[in-house]
């Protein structure tokens, strides 16, 4: 599960930058995400967590909902990037920045997407030998999510971040057959409309 709408008033990409909060609406879509989990009567077992500030806010529903404490995994967090803390459009107009843009495919502006796939991966793992029976959630982050996505489907990991389908408490679904990852679902419980999205790596 990605996390809810974040208070980001300067709508800088804040990265792993600490002291970013859900914004109040943040807040309900993280118990919009835990209530379609229990509607669903999902068997929730078992809840893990990025350490950031943001995704264990948006795990607090679940485990309120199904009495769980998450396990804080660092490995499911945003990825290193440059440009933490900047307006991307101010960024990207300096030519002092471009450097950074030299490899999408890399990228060069940050974590490699293959580092990303191998520890989203090796944490999902993690997660699955742990819960013997039922489902684990791992609230995360965009850019883990959706490089999850892509790396499973056998997708290039290379991507327009402007076209990620991973929308703010959006639940993205795997499950393990023998040791092949494959997506199972997708959903977007939580209203977006208007909302803030713009400090994902």
């Amino acid at each position: 599960m990605r996390h809810g709408e974040v208070h980001n008033p300067d709508r800088v990409l804040y990265g792993r930058l600490p002291g970013f909060h859900l914004s109040d609406d943040g807040r309900g879509m993280a118990r919009a995400a835990a209530e379609h989990l229990k509607a669903q009567g999902r068997p929730v077992r078992s809840l893990v967590s990025s350490p950031l500030e943001r995704a264990r806010e948006s795990a607090a529903p679940i485990a309120e909902l199904f009495g769980l404490t998450p396990v804080i995994d660092a490995r499911v967090l945003e990825p290193t990037n440059v440009f933490e803390g900047k307006r991307m459009r101010s960024a990207l107009r300096n030519p002092l920045n471009w450097w950074h843009l030299r490899t999408p495919a890399l990228p060069s502006w940050g974590e490699a997407y293959l580092e990303v796939v191998e520890r989203m991966q090796a944490a999902m793992l993690d997660a699955w030998n742990r819960t013997p029976s039922g489902d684990a959630v791992i609230v995360s982050h965009q850019l883990p999510i959706w490089i999850t996505h892509l790396s499973v489907a056998g997708l290039p990991l290379r991507h327009d971040p402007r076209r990620r389908r991973c929308d703010l408490s959006s639940v993205t679904s795997f499950e393990l057959e023998g040791d092949v990852w494959r997506e199972v679902e997708y959903a977007e419980p939580a209203a977006t409309a208007g909302a803030v999205d713009v400090g994902a790596v």
